[in-house]
């Protein structure tokens, strides 16, 4: 496979490229790429959830991801209640709220009864979003597109058995009879890709 000598050195090496947080607060432009990449569609379904139209959402994700990049140096993950995800949902959630503000506004400009009564469609708050135990959905998305970010970084088979015994929840006798491994490969490859992701992401999934 294209690519596969280099991912071997970068695993034999041990070399880990800096947390995806660190490198945020450094303005790492790959850095927001990615951010973007793993938060982008939770934000969308936030919006999406809180009652926006389509056409609204990607005005809002902008503002979303703007707030951040303008105070990503002020998220720390030890905080008490410091997840990286409630603090982004509480920028969403004030995005959100400006974006019905607006509509407010708009419509009180426009007055008279039709004005009135589109206003009164509104919803007062943005509603708030569902609790985690009710979105497993929403966790697995982000948690798989993690993972597809370090897959450029580990050998092809090292992935394999990772994806197999992981993911797919398959034996790990099965996967090293699979893959022609043995099962503390299997049990290894799990570790280093499982490492990996709390490396460079680990500040940010939870």
């Amino acid at each position: 496979m294209a690519g596969s000598g280099h991912r071997g050195s970068v695993e034999a090496s041990g070399s880990t490229s800096s947390s995806l947080l660190q490198r945020l607060k450094a303005h790492d432009a790959d850095a927001w790429n990615t951010l973007v990449q793993l938060y982008g569609p939770m934000v969308y379904r936030w919006c999406r959830d809180c009652g926006l139209q389509a056409e609204d959402v990607a005005d809002v994700g902008q503002e979303v991801f703007g707030a951040v990049a303008a105070s990503i140096e002020g998220f720390h993950r030890e905080r008490p209640g410091g997840s990286f995800r409630g603090w982004l949902w509480t920028i969403a959630r004030n995005k959100i709220r400006d974006h019905f503000r607006r509509l407010r506004g708009e419509a009180q400009a426009r007055g008279g009864t039709d004005g009135q009564a589109w206003l009164a469609q509104l919803p007062a708050d943005a509603p708030e979003p569902m609790a985690a135990d009710a979105r497993p959905a929403y966790h697995d998305s982000l948690e798989n597109r993690a993972v597809e970010q370090v897959r450029a970084e580990v050998e092809e088979r090292t992935w394999q058995a990772f994806w197999v015994a992981a993911v797919e929840g398959r034996p790990a006798a099965e996967v090293a009879d699979q893959l022609g491994m043995s099962i503390q490969a299997v049990y290894d490859a799990k570790y280093r890709v499982r490492r990996k992701i709390r490396q460079q992401f680990g500040d940010l999934l939870g």
